[in-house]
């Protein structure tokens, strides 16, 4: 997978992808990610890339010329799956979108600042508008770097044990079971000793039974 990602502030957005999954999956060359700073795509003065709305109103504007220009460098070089605009009033991320889009090849993502993009960027460029929950962050890019997370993970070879992304939470409608290490006593709390017995069709029906559990008590919106 390649991800192109266009944004104000790059310097915001390097540390999440030099460190820990999001490194060992860029280091094995599974994904590639870019960063595109939006002022090197702007003739104007003070790389300015934002403007007053049109009829007034608090807060810039990003300009609909830098964005074109940028997305038109990057699409002269390959064909992209999908152009994401990372925005509050965007489709709210979850698994099943995670999953869907992990199996994309090239992808750009579009980090939205200020009071937001010209509209005629949203309805002449983008495909896909995604939104990692309802609240305002100051921009857009770390809520790329969420949705990279979420995706990256999931592609084959990134991860040590692939299984392990298949039994998260949300995979299946479900939150995860309760999980247990070393030891199996700890000042007079015990792991339960299902998990103890080496039954694996038992300790198996147990996790989806916790996870039900859970579920209906934590989030019963899921279940139904």
């Amino acid at each position: 997978m390649r991800i192109d990602i266009i944004t104000v502030l790059p310097e915001l957005l390097k540390s999440p992808f030099e460190a820990s999954i999001l490194k060992r999956a860029i280091e094995k060359g599974i994904v590639e990610v870019h960063m595109h700073n939006l002022r090197d795509y702007t003739d104007l003065s003070y790389n300015q890339i934002d403007d007053y709305q049109f009829g007034g109103g608090a807060g810039m504007v990003m300009m609909i010329e830098p964005i074109d220009k940028c997305i038109a460098a990057l699409k002269e070089q390959r064909d992209y799956d999908e152009v994401i605009y990372m925005t509050p009033d965007g489709k709210t991320l979850n698994q099943k979108i995670a999953n869907s889009m992990s199996l994309l090849e090239n992808i750009i993502i579009l980090c939205g600042h200020y009071k937001g993009v010209d509209q005629r960027v949203r309805d002449a460029y983008i495909t896909k508008e995604i939104s990692i929950g309802d609240y305002v962050l100051s921009g857009g890019e770390l809520g790329a770097a969420v949705f990279c997370d979420t995706i990256i993970r999931l592609i084959p070879g990134v991860l040590n044990n692939e299984t392990s992304a298949l039994t998260d939470t949300f995979q299946d409608d479900l939150l995860a079971p309760p999980v247990y290490t070393r030891p199996a006593e700890y000042k007079g709390m015990k792991v339960p000793e299902i998990l103890l017995s080496g039954n694996f069709p038992k300790i198996e029906k147990w996790r989806e039974d916790k996870a039900y559990e859970r579920t209906e008590k934590l989030r019963p919106d899921l279940i139904k």
